[in-house]
C-alpha cells in the first residue's frame, strides 16, 4: 500500500477526534530528502501551535508504520502551503 494512502487512513479519525480536518498527506522527496506532508485546516485559522499539536497527536501513530526510507515529517496548514 502506498505510504500517503497508509498514513491517512490510520491518522484520519485522530485528526477529526480534535477539531481538525486532513486536508491532504503526501509523500514526495525535494532536494533529497523524502518529506511525509501531512495538510491540515479547521474552522479558523491554523496557527503554529495547532501544526505541534497535530504532530504530538499521530506521530505515535505514524511511528508505528514500517516505512523503511528516512522522512521529514512536516504538518502544515492548508492555507499556509507547506515549505
Amino acid at each position: 500500500m502506498e505510504i500517503a494512502k497508509k498514513v491517512r487512513e490510520l491518522i484520519e479519525e485522530k485528526i477529526i477526534e480534535n477539531g481538525y480536518i486532513l486536508d491532504d498527506v503526501l509523500y514526495v522527496k525535494e532536494d533529497g530528502n523524502n518529506f511525509l506532508r501531512i495538510v491540515i485546516d479547521k474552522k479558523g485559522i491554523i496557527d503554529i501551535e495547532d501544526c505541534v499539536t497535530v504532530t504530538h497527536l499521530i506521530d505515535p501513530i505514524i511511528d508505528s508504520i514500517d516505512i523503511t526510507d528516512s522522512y521529514i515529517l512536516d504538518v502544515c496548514s492548508k492555507e499556509k502551503g507547506c515549505e
